[in-house]
């Protein structure tokens, strides 16, 4: 018998340890692909979070060019100077800085690097002094997006090049030659000389045959330090600043007078049909007047609801069938709400379309579930003894809730309600269906005016083709982003200050 033990419990050693070999080894390859998948969604989230920042970032900055104006009183009614040709102003002053752009179609190009609303700055300028009227000054005007775009590298790389040597230009019978030191240039390449610009047609041998972009007021010999190489990344047809309008917008950078500044713009204007002049200011402020709502409505009835059904309601089948519904109520698609609102506050009700009241009590009954469940579960987290407590001297049930347990539980109330309004703020499908979706100018003064949201504004810009949405809608997300990171925040905050440990 001896013998037996003294042969299997060797065995069963060798085997226990096996095992508990082999359930470390299992043990260590679950962490393993934990931290795996940990890092590959941090890897995701990370690229997106880039993305969005750097397509945004250029969203924030504007480009202008300061040009020496002439107020005429001519074009300036000194009696009401809101009232004027501001806009001819603008264009004379451009076209005063490229006089050799004088055909029908140079002019067009020129002109199409000023913003539609370029004289916005100008205007009102003058209307807050109108004694620059019959002055002279110095006035930064707005640039298109493309041109702005152009500056930002979003359309091209631009690669500019010294002049190597001194060239010479030579004109016969309209066409120009240009020779010299001209090594390492090809076809397509523009030079830009003193005031004239040439694209590169044809190389032959050691002279050059250009096509005139700018026509240069005289030919002959241009120093090293006059002339400039520009090479372009993608072609012309593939960008859509032409090489005649890169050509003066790089001219205007060499004077000196293209600035970048930030763009206060994007968040003091309503939207526009013009990239470089829509802003956000109109969708923050139909988010606030729309958010106000939502937490006039559903705050206090989702408290008082909390509280019924966790103090007061009698457990039964009525009560069970309510919280049933309730949980199923916080997991149905927003659009469901948004039907819902449609057929009842515009349908049968009447209300006005897409208005922040209507707005923010669609939400109301997206959020309204979400803050009663929260509610609870915040009721449910404070110790019984404390209730007991108040019984014990001499509360009634309904002071011991409102004065000693609604206190300790106001932290995962507050918690869950700007958890719910952040769920609020990003949602887009329920706003579609009451038709806050149109195109708002105007910023919203109240709270049945035709306003729009900050996820609605991002939708309607992300399906505009013009490249300039397309930063805007990035700029717009990283908005959104902050707002929701600053809500979280604010829930962790008070959770924090209020919280209490048992």
């Amino acid at each position: 018998m001896t013998d037996i033990a003294t042969t299997i419990l060797p065995r069963v050693s060798t085997i226990s340890a096996d095992l508990v070999a082999k359930r470390y080894r299992s043990e260590r390859r679950f962490r393993a692909y934990g931290l795996i998948s940990l890092g590959i969604t941090a890897l995701f989230l990370a690229f997106l979070v880039i993305d969005i920042v750097g397509k945004g970032y250029p969203a924030f900055f504007e480009h202008t060019v300061t040009l020496p104006v002439t107020i005429s009183a001519d074009k300036i009614d000194s009696s009401n100077p809101a009232k004027g040709d501001y806009i001819g102003l603008a264009k004379d002053a451009l076209k005063a800085a490229f006089p050799a752009m004088s055909g029908r179609a140079d002019r067009k190009a020129l002109l199409s690097l000023l913003s539609s609303g370029a004289s916005d700055d100008l205007r009102k300028m003058v209307v807050s002094d109108p004694s620059l009227i019959g002055k002279q000054i110095d006035v930064p005007f707005l640039l298109s997006a493309d041109a702005d775009l152009y500056f930002k590298g979003s359309q091209t790389t631009v690669t500019r090049s010294a002049g190597s040597g001194p060239i010479d230009i030579t004109k016969v019978e309209e066409k120009y030659t240009i020779s010299g030191n001209v090594d390492g240039l090809t076809e397509g390449n523009i030079l830009r000389v003193n005031d004239g610009a040439f694209r590169i047609t044809a190389i032959i041998g050691a002279e050059i045959e250009a096509e005139p972009l700018i026509e240069p007021s005289s030919v002959g010999q241009v120093a090293a330090d006059r002339w400039q190489t520009l090479k372009f990344s993608s072609k012309e047809a593939d960008r859509r600043i032409s090489d005649k309008e890169a050509v003066v917008l790089e001219t205007l950078k060499a004077k000196g007078l293209v600035s970048k500044g930030i763009s206060w713009r994007f968040f003091t204007s309503g939207d526009s049909r013009e990239p470089e002049l829509s802003g956000i200011r109109g969708a923050l402020v139909g988010s606030l007047l729309t958010l106000s709502i939502t937490l006039a409505i559903c705050l206090p009835i989702g408290i008082a609801a909390a509280i019924y059904l966790e103090e007061f309601a009698r457990k039964g089948r009525l009560t069970n069938f309510i919280e049933v519904n309730i949980n199923n109520l916080a997991a149905v698609p927003s659009i469901i709400f948004g039907l819902l609102g449609l057929a009842v506050f515009l349908n049968f009700f009447g209300m006005p379309r897409s208005a922040p009241l209507v707005g923010g009590l669609v939400l109301a009954l997206l959020v309204l579930p979400t803050i009663i469940i929260a509610s609870r579960a915040a009721f449910r987290s404070v110790p019984p003894s404390i209730k007991e407590a108040a019984f014990g001297v001499g509360a009634s049930h309904q002071q011991a809730v409102f004065h000693h347990v609604l206190p300790l539980a106001v932290p995962g109330i507050l918690t869950g309600t700007i958890l719910g309004v952040a769920r609020a703020l990003g949602e887009t499908a329920p706003l579609l269906m009451i038709g806050m979706v149109a195109f708002i100018v105007d910023v919203p003064t109240g709270v049945t005016d035709a306003a729009t949201l900050l996820p609605v504004q991002i939708y309607l810009w992300s399906d505009l083709p013009e490249l300039g949405f397309q930063s805007r809608t990035a700029a717009a997300i990283i908005v959104l982003m902050f707002v929701l990171f600053a809500l979280n925040g604010f829930a962790i905050y008070l959770r924090k200050r209020f919280e209490r440990r048992w």
